[in-house]
């Protein structure tokens, strides 16, 4: 299984205080807000039902996402814009970086992100200095209770992944971005839906380091993460099963 889904394990687990609960709703409210931009009505518009569908599974009340909705669609007139940036940079050891985030100030955002990165020694790069050390695919991870691996490999063959996964109770299907579609659809029809699903920037060559190291760039990854304006963010950092042990334990 990726790295990335070992590193989202992590942040579920740690993610269940009701602070870090609210800081997740935000993020999800502004995820829904821009993916309404294209129209208010999920049936209509498939990032807005995959947004809403994130929300769902992270139990994000009801009339959050409606409000989410009517603010991204204009319903609401609240005179706040929104937009997506992404950000380049380097953390400590080199670790490259790709940094999503959704905001309505992006002089605060680009602000306290260069603050972490200073901080531990890593600094902000230009566009393009480190999103060619990344591919783009598409993903889905769900519980093995709503499809079994041999089923879910069926499924994603005949769909177009590229890979199938399962660790302990989970599954994980990758795929080519063009395959996202059709995997969703094959998805919905046999009534999985997944925790996490869309389009993610994964690294074509990781880096190790040892295990202080690792545990020294986490930290800085994990303080990134939980600015309020960052979404995700990607690395090349190689979480070794040491580092994994260590971190499940915190």
């Amino acid at each position: 299984m990726s790295g990335h889904s070992h590193w989202a394990t992590i942040r579920r687990k740690k993610g269940a205080t009701d602070a870090k609960r609210g800081q997740a709703f935000t993020r999800l409210a502004r995820e829904i807000a821009i993916a309404a931009r294209g129209g208010g009505d999920p049936n209509n518009n498939f990032q807005l039902s995959l947004a809403v569908e994130r929300a769902r599974a992270q139990n994000m009340p009801k009339d959050s996402i409606e409000r989410a909705i009517k603010r991204g669609s204009g319903e609401d007139k609240d005179g706040i814009i929104i937009e997506e940036i992404t950000y380049e940079g380097y953390g400590p050891q080199g670790v490259a970086l790709i940094i999503e985030c959704v905001t309505d100030n992006r002089n605060r955002s680009v602000s306290e992100i260069r603050h972490q990165l200073n901080r531990a020694g890593g600094s902000m790069a230009e566009n393009g200095a480190v999103s060619w050390q990344f591919n783009r695919e598409a993903y889905f991870y769900f519980p093995s209770k709503m499809l079994g691996y041999e089923k879910a490999f069926e499924l994603a063959v005949e769909s177009g992944a590229d890979d199938v996964s399962e660790d302990g109770d989970m599954i994980e299907i990758v795929g080519p971005v063009e395959s996202f579609n059709t995997l969703n659809r094959s998805l919905r029809e046999a009534n999985v839906f997944p925790e996490e699903s869309g389009l993610r920037m994964v690294a074509k060559q990781e880096l190790e380091l040892d295990l202080d190291r690792t545990l020294q760039v986490y930290r800085v990854i994990e303080a990134i993460e939980e600015l309020d304006d960052v979404q995700d963010v990607y690395h090349n950092l190689k979480l070794s099963d040491e580092a994994m042990a260590v971190l499940e334990e915190e």
